[in-house]
């Protein structure tokens, strides 16, 4: 049987993705951020539509929904929220996302300019109790994203491990669609895990063309850690697998 590939319409997503100026970033030390990340099954044939033929679909697929505030930054204070449709990049997990809503303007153009982050405007909380962590995310009129994290549970940082992403974003020189990955390093201070629950999610504030699934949740952890967003390493072409369009730009 041969490998499945994704089967993204990446032209007409790359008339959303955000200019990248050029390839040669330097890393960001962001420290004492609160990340909350849930993991959701999805359903399998529907999310090969919302990753790139570059990637391999995930089995079973799942989704990761994250919630990051950073305290602190060269551009002030920030929040952001993602959701990623997993899969793989040759052989190593990657997470495919499909938009990153930021609170804060400066972020935003310097996370697309450096990154290839595909930013938009949103308000994100992010808010602890003493039994849960909650998130929610309004934008584009309504809320765009809700989740929690139930039952609150001390583990180690040793546990935690967050899958590299993959930006899709036009080269500013030649406009070109290029997936840019992203790979940050982590330090943790403090780790939680607990029950997921998914409360709201909207499709349309997601692009997600109604390819996005959910089925069975599957995990949610609550970190402190120091996250240093890293100089780029690699860009891929997103028509072609990976391991063929692959390009090395650091070592």
């Amino acid at each position: 049987m041969p490998p499945r590939f994704g089967v993204l319409d990446v032209k007409s997503r790359a008339a959303w993705a955000p200019f990248i100026e050029g390839y040669g970033t330097e890393p960001w030390l962001l420290k004492q951020a609160k990340i909350l990340n849930l993991v959701h099954e999805i359903d399998d044939l529907s999310a090969d539509h919302l990753i790139p033929p570059a990637m391999h679909p995930v089995i079973p697929a799942y989704a990761t929904l994250t919630v990051i505030a950073y305290p602190e930054s060269p551009v002030g204070g920030f929040s952001i929220a993602e959701v990623r449709v997993m899969g793989r990049g040759g052989v190593r997990p990657r997470g495919f996302v499909l938009r990153s809503f930021v609170d804060n303007e400066n972020a935003r153009r310097e996370l697309a300019a450096r990154w290839g982050y595909p930013v938009a405007p949103g308000e994100i909380h992010l808010t602890q109790r003493h039994d849960r962590v909650q998130a929610r995310v309004t934008a584009e009129g309504g809320t765009a994203l809700e989740f929690e994290l139930l039952d609150r549970d001390p583990i180690s940082g040793a546990d935690i491990q967050y899958i590299a992403s993959m930006h899709l974003a036009r080269n500013r020189q030649d406009d070109k669609a290029v997936l840019v990955q992203c790979d940050p390093e982590y330090v943790f201070a403090k780790a939680e895990r607990g029950r997921p629950k998914l409360i709201g999610f909207d499709p349309a504030a997601w692009r997600t063309d109604g390819y996005l699934n959910f089925t069975n949740p599957i995990s949610a952890t609550f970190t402190t850690c120091d996250v240093t967003l890293p100089k780029l390493r690699y860009v891929v072409d997103p028509t072609r697998p990976a391991i063929q369009g692959m390009t090395k730009i650091a070592a």
